[in-house]
């Protein structure tokens, strides 16, 4: 009987990816661990597994790791823990791309261990600097099981300074996904419960689950059946912004994104790059200029281009005047980046087959900018443009529909 019940399990891979992050190991493993292993205990649908995938750390991550598992056998931590080592730093993109191919062919539990039925049917991607208390799993594996239309969710970003507050009207959102992600007309993404650099309190203004257009990479879960459809992430990429156009790809394929803020975590932030680094701000501007390049329909997609790159070089012209000169040379440096790039960029066959102007007219309805998001839960993003194949295979038309279909093949960008 346990051996019935195990196979019908569905089984879920917490994937952390660590560079050089030993104290964030430390610090916030043992909560996953903790978490995954209370929830493997109180629910028999779902077993959850934690997975460190490294990026050829150079510290000694793998002694803390091996520690750490090492101690929760000796309590009541019940997860089964793996550790995956890369040859080399291969980004966000990268890292997690190769460390989930591993685990969809089982050869991470070791040769003298059978991996028949090692099928995933979900992959929780999560930052290595996010604490995971008790509880925030479940709401958000019950979601997407729940709706077959769901390709990713996310739970309530808070941020970390926030876990130990006292007074509870002083919870902060965190700035990287907050409340579930949108994007405006000309592609500058933003969330609830953060508008550029402003962040909200959490208030409970934003405890309504809904859909939204991008899930954030610091802690996002996602069906291994879209995986293995749009073939992870787009590697150009390398950080940052990839998870916004993976959730874009997914919208054209006819899955839906959504935000459950029943399940909340904590997130320190900027663990890899700082939010004030010049490089960030490189891969921030590049990226974004990649991701519409590749995901907007061709009709269209020159002006939205053209703008960005006059309101970017007014960013960078706003950086000279306040003396931040490596900033300025970063959005620069992005540009020239982008343009060395842009010609050998895949494009998605069904971004060019969206009306561009329906987009722009449920843009016009929603108000712009998306502001009031939380009364809106039943409204796709305008710039998501969900195609829809044809029986042949060889017409697309723009719909707002509510299943996955399945005779739908994205290529590789």
């Amino acid at each position: 009987m346990v051996g019935e019940s195990y196979k019908i399990m569905k089984r879920v891979a917490v994937v952390i990816l660590n560079w050089n992050g030993k104290d964030f190991l430390q610090k916030f493993l043992p909560s996953v661990l903790s978490s995954c292993s209370s929830f493997n205990r109180e629910q028999t649908t779902f077993k959850a597994e934690v997975v460190v995938a490294d990026n050829a750390s150079c510290d000694s991550s793998k002694e803390v790791f091996s520690s750490i598992v090492a101690e929760g056998k000796k309590g009541n931590i019940s997860a089964d823990c793996h550790w995956i080592g890369l040859d080399k730093n291969y980004g966000f993109t990268g890292g997690y791309n190769r460390a989930i191919s591993i685990l969809a062919k089982g050869s991470h539990i070791g040769k003298n261990k059978s991996a028949e039925g090692n099928h995933y049917d979900y992959y929780v991607l999560l930052n290595s600097d996010v604490h995971t208390p008790n509880g925030w799993l479940l709401p958000l594996l019950s979601f997407i099981d729940e709706n077959a239309h769901v390709g990713v969710c996310q739970p309530k970003i808070l941020s970390y300074s926030s876990l130990h507050s006292f007074d509870k009207s002083d919870i902060y959102f965190e700035y990287a996904g907050a409340s579930g992600g949108f994007i405006d007309r000309y592609g500058f993404p933003f969330c609830r419960g953060r508008i550029l650099s402003h962040i909200e309190k959490d208030g409970g203004q934003y405890d309504t689950p809904i859909r939204t257009f991008w899930a954030t990479g610091a802690c996002m879960v996602v069906s291994s059946a879209l995986w293995e459809k749009l073939q992870g992430f787009d590697e150009a990429f390398f950080a940052h912004m990839e998870e916004i156009d993976f959730c874009w790809r997914a919208a054209l394929c006819g899955y839906q994104i959504w935000s459950i803020p029943q399940s909340a975590v904590y997130h320190v932030g900027g663990g890899t790059l700082p939010n004030n680094s010049p490089r960030k701000l490189f891969f921030n501007y590049r990226n974004n200029l990649l991701m519409l390049r590749k995901n907007l329909p061709a009709k269209g997609r020159c002006r939205v281009l053209f703008i960005r790159k006059v309101l970017d070089g007014l960013s960078a012209l706003a950086y000279l005047l306040q003396f931040k000169f490596s900033f300025a040379l970063a959005v620069l440096r992005g540009h020239k980046d982008f343009a060395d790039r842009r010609f050998c960029l895949g494009h998605s066959r069904f971004a060019d087959r969206c009306d561009l102007r329906h987009d722009r007219r449920l843009l016009r309805r929603q108000g712009g900018f998306y502001h009031d998001a939380r009364d809106r839960s039943d409204r796709g993003h305008p710039l998501a443009g969900h195609c829809h194949a044809a029986d042949d295979g060889s017409q697309a038309r723009a719909v707002h529909h509510h299943h996955r279909p399945d005779d739908i093949r994205m290529d590789r960008h």
